[in-house]
């Protein structure tokens, strides 16, 4: 895993302003680094490496596809700087070796770079992995950039038609001297999701090339296409449950072995829950030692798994590391965001952040349980769509009545049943088919003009539920439940859950790589039947099955807990006098985001213990420590 970034212009490359950029993306490749210029001075590659496959000197990067004695790679006529991990690069390697080709590392880079030259653009068609490039093919005067089919690595670009640029993180984007104009759409939609979907940025002309696609450009116009998309319409026909139960275990196990391969020692992030219990289980089987774990927890008992990943530890024996949070605001936060280079919401960034810089410390590569839940239907909110349909046969006086009936219990923090039971009632008096949307999202629509404030008038008008509704209307999938995972697969999972893990773990030069991700099994995945995947009340229902007898029952029937942070309590008690004075200052107020009386009230409702904004405040917190970072410095 490494840092990659570019930049291609009509003046001459500045090197000290790419040295620079490859400064900000230390941390992605502590191993090595290093800068490609062309001939005439007007592409310029750069390169920073985390070395994971073939540690020697022949795998640095920028690399290109010929070897030129006495000027090490320079001769080519293709250069890459890549980042990633193409799991099936030796059979990929096989085929261009009977094809005349000749390797001069062991390295899946340079497997990437021959497979441009082979088979031009459709290459990406042939890798399985997770990946993010740039080729300059200096024959045809031509830049290609690609992205993986999840968007487990991310690429940011710059455009404004004379000069393109890009990176893997912001922070590098901007040190090659491009304009920064805050975006208040990306905005918009952050306060929306507590995320920006690509290809927005939260900068204008700033863009995220989109999972699956893959970039050209030429003669200073630029090409963007999709190349692989997901199918739920296809479904398999299912003889036997034991049949269906054995290809799902046999299909995940053959993942997780792909994603053993490296040169340097490995573990797996392990929570205690279903999908990382399983993954550390199949490694325990593939491995002759024991697997080294790595869990984090908080004191507070409703946030800490802990308990849970003792116990699969001690089952599959082992090599076993905890961690407990203990909150450091002042020099935590800072940090994250500038790492995560754009607003970002999702609170459980911050264990995220710790366990792996725990882990970085042990290992180079972790392999985590990511994705296990978009496939197989695991999360709650799946099942209480399914369950909707009947629900809205109750009158809606009636669903109206118990909310208020709820109130009187007062607002519940956390992951309490009382507040997940008044978020499902609350979702039922929205039009049918805009539940999920308000599951989904921190400020519906109906907050925008108590909340919002001068700066954000002119995009007010916009729907900012038009981008999840979008989604919903083009998925192929027939039933519901399954609209809302391939829902999140197209926008939770690559631009929430996937840009934490990325950030957080590069951030401790820290590899992670996720089995349930294999674009092969996700497409198995997609052919299921749905009643194989949420049974009733029973989310993941063939995973249980496959993996009953080697997972303990407990695991599948105990109650999902998820990744979450206990930031209601903390803003109520430890960060209350840190949210109040960041929040509440003249600095703040003055951006004009939002009106001054309602974050005054959010704040002090929720101190006060009224009522639960945490998310919010959260939310709130972020886009203000991202303006102080990057627009007031």
């Amino acid at each position: 895993m490494c840092g990659i970034y570019g930049i291609i212009t009509d003046r001459s490359v500045d090197i000290f302003r790419m040295q620079e950029a490859g400064n900000m993306l230390g941390h992605r490749g502590p191993d090595a680094s290093g800068i490609w210029t062309s001939k005439n001075n007007r592409v310029g590659l750069g390169h920073t490496r985390l070395a994971i496959i073939d540690l020697s000197a022949n795998a640095c990067q920028p690399m290109s596809n010929e070897a030129c004695p006495g000027c090490g790679r320079r001769n080519g006529s293709n250069f890459i700087t890549y980042n990633g991990e193409v799991y099936n690069f030796q059979e990929i390697r096989a085929d261009l070796e009977k094809k005349g080709h000749v390797f001069k590392s062991l390295s899946d880079t340079e497997v990437v770079l021959h497979s441009y030259e082979e088979w031009g653009e459709k290459c990406v068609d042939r890798f399985s992995g997770m990946f993010a490039f740039a080729i300059w093919d200096e024959k045809n005067q031509r830049l290609f950039l690609a992205r993986d089919r999840i968007g487990k690595k991310p690429l940011f670009y710059y455009w404004d038609g004379k000069l393109f640029a890009f990176a893997s993180e912001m922070r590098a984007l901007l040190a090659l001297n491009i304009s920064k104009s805050v975006d208040l759409t990306a905005v918009y939609q952050y306060l929306t999701y507590q995320y920006i979907p690509a290809p927005h940025s939260v900068f204008e002309n700033v863009f995220k090339l989109p999972p699956a696609h893959c970039l050209s450009l030429q003669d200073k116009k630029i090409s963007v296409k999709r190349y692989w998309s997901m199918d739920f319409s296809k479904k398999i026909e299912v003889n036997s449950e034991e049949d269906l139960s054995a290809d799902v275990f046999a299909r995940l196990k053959e993942s997780v072995r792909k994603r053993l391969i490296s040169d340097v020692p490995f573990g797996a992030f392990l929570s205690g829950g279903i999908d990382s219990s399983i993954v550390v289980a199949l490694m325990s089987e593939l491995m002759d030692e024991p697997v080294k774990t790595f869990s984090i927890g908080f004191e507070e008992d409703a946030y800490n798994e802990l308990p849970r990943a003792r116990e699969i530890a001690e089952l599959f024996k082992t090599d076993h590391h905890e961690f407990i949070v203990k909150f450091d605001a002042l020099n935590v936060l800072p940090e994250l965001v500038r790492h995560y280079g754009e607003p970002f919401a999702d609170s459980s960034a911050l264990p995220t952040y710790y366990l792996s810089k725990m882990t970085s410390d042990f290992v180079k590569v972790a392999l985590s349980g990511d994705g296990g839940d978009e496939s197989f239907a695991g999360y709650d909110r799946y099942y209480a769509l399914k369950l909707m349909r009947k629900f809205r046969y109750v009158p809606g006086v009636l669903r109206s009545l118990s909310l208020k009936a709820l109130d009187i219990y007062g607002e519940s923090a956390g992951k309490s049943r009382t507040k997940r039971l008044k978020r499902f009632i609350q979702g039922s008096l929205y039009p049918q088919g805009l539940e999920y949307l308000h599951w989904m999202t921190a400020f519906s629509k109906e907050h925008t003009r108590s909340f919002y404030g001068p700066a954000m008038q002119d995009v007010m008008s916009q729907d900012p539920y038009e981008y999840l509704i979008t989604l919903f209307k083009r998925s192929s999938a027939g039933d519901i439940v399954e609209k809302a995972m391939d829902a999140d697969i197209h926008s939770y999972l690559p631009f929430d859950l996937l840009v934490k893990v990325d950030i957080a773990s590069m951030a401790n030069s820290l590899e992670v790589r996720c089995p349930f991700l294999d674009h092969g099994l996700m497409e198995f995945a997609a052919s299921i039947p749905p009643e194989y995947k949420l049974n009733g009340r029973i989310k993941k229902y063939i995973l249980r099955k496959a993996f009953k007898g080697l997972v303990p029952e407990k695991v599948f029937t105990r109650q999902k807990t998820g990744f979450g942070v206990p930031v209601s309590k903390w803003f109520r008690h430890d960060l209350k006098d840190y949210i109040s004075d960041t929040l509440l200052s003249r600095v703040s107020l003055d951006r004009g985001y939002f009106r001054p009386e309602a974050v005054r009230s959010i704040v002090s409702e929720h101190i006060s213990g009224k009522k639960d904004h945490g998310a919010r405040l959260w939310t709130f917190l972020m886009l203000e420590l991202w303006h102080r970072e990057f627009m007031d410095t």
